[in-house]
């Protein structure tokens, strides 16, 4: 099969094609003939690397995909060949206390397609048929395959760490991202007032989504402006990815009692607070990482039925790949960039 490969990081340049061994599937596992894969930041960082991080060289990048069940492991009994799916992009155990109790993102040996074991970016993908949704057929395959990370870790965020509730103010940084955009849409379906910010260029169709106010993350003071928009309220909720270049910003928008949510750190990992500001005004802040696999089902759902939806930005063929990551590294997408596979 052909394939995107990474053999060291860096630019790029150390994004290579090759041909590889159609990969077989084992026990419990089905052999995904993929149709397309969309990209992430994670897929930046797979290439370039991460101080402190070790990826498992050479991969396959690509964590979300939607194609065809091409080939059975032994026990797998509710999938046939020639199912159209998508693919969820965590991985776990299955058998551990957490993956029994649900909370399978906890599991110590949680992983995520193309970070820890090879991705989607190829002709095709192995993957534990529990990871598998049926593909509607309301959605093409660049739809299906460019919802399930951001949907659910937007879901995991807003649902499961913060707990929206019906009135919150909701402030999404970075709207015009892929989470951005899920957290947006989720947070008005559960009934929130939202806010965003986003470069100029991407405002007016970040409001479209669902926000009544963007404000400009560059330049604006969005901290000091969704108090004066919300008589001095603030936000109960900051959804928050972007990390060192807002972190002062996102802490100050809180309300009292506000929880501020986090998923990445996308401009930097080092953060400070005011210690004062925390416990005097009560705030909670909260990591999330990916969520569910029931998280995403009930997420799906939303998007199936059509009162959700993901923004495509751009379909290019696999081959390329350079010039989508071009695209996603220089922010120039407002939405999911994609890679159609023939």
């Amino acid at each position: 099969m052909r394939a995107l490969r990474i053999h060291a990081h860096g630019g790029l340049e150390r994004l290579v094609f090759e041909d590889l061994p159609d990969p077989v599937p084992g026990p419990g596992e089905v052999r995904i003939k993929v149709a397309a894969t969309s990209l992430n930041h994670l897929d930046l960082w797979v290439r370039r690397g991460v101080p402190g991080h070790r990826f498992p060289l050479p991969i396959t990048p690509g964590c979300d995909a939607a194609g065809w069940v091409d080939r059975l492991g032994s026990g797998v009994t509710h999938w046939r060949e020639g199912d159209e799916v998508v693919v969820a992009p965590g991985f776990s155990c299955g058998v551990c206390r957490v993956c029994v109790s649900g909370e399978d993102n906890l599991c110590s040996s949680f992983g995520i397609l193309g970070e820890t074991r090879d991705g989607a970016d190829a002709e095709f993908v192995v993957v534990p048929a529990r990871n598998l949704l049926q593909r509607p057929r309301r959605l093409d395959f660049p739809a299906a395959a460019s919802f399930a990370l951001t949907f659910l870790t937007a879901w995991h965020m807003l649902v499961t760490r913060a707990g929206v509730r019906e009135g919150d103010v909701v402030l999404v940084l970075a709207g015009g991202s892929g989470v951005g955009q899920a957290a947006i849409q989720l947070a008005r379906h559960f009934g929130a007032r939202v806010f965003a910010t986003s470069a100029p260029e991407k405002a007016d169709r970040t409001g479209a989504l669902g926000a009544e106010h963007v404000f400009d993350h560059y330049r604006e003071d969005f901290g000091k402006e969704i108090r004066r928009m919300t008589g001095g309220r603030g936000a109960d909720i900051v959804i928050e990815h972007v990390g060192d270049a807002t972190w002062d910003r996102s802490v100050r928008a809180l309300a009292t009692g506000g929880r501020l949510v986090t998923c990445g750190a996308t401009t930097g990992f080092a953060a400070a607070i005011d210690l004062r500001h925390l416990f005097a005004r009560q705030l909670s802040l909260l990591g999330s990482y990916m969520g569910r696999f029931s998280e995403l089902r009930a997420a799906a759902a939303l998007l199936f039925d059509g009162r959700l939806k993901p923004v495509i930005d751009e379909v290019f063929p696999l081959e390329r790949a350079a010039d989508a990551q071009r695209r996603l590294e220089g922010k120039a997408q407002f939405g999911k960039i994609v890679l159609a596979i023939e």
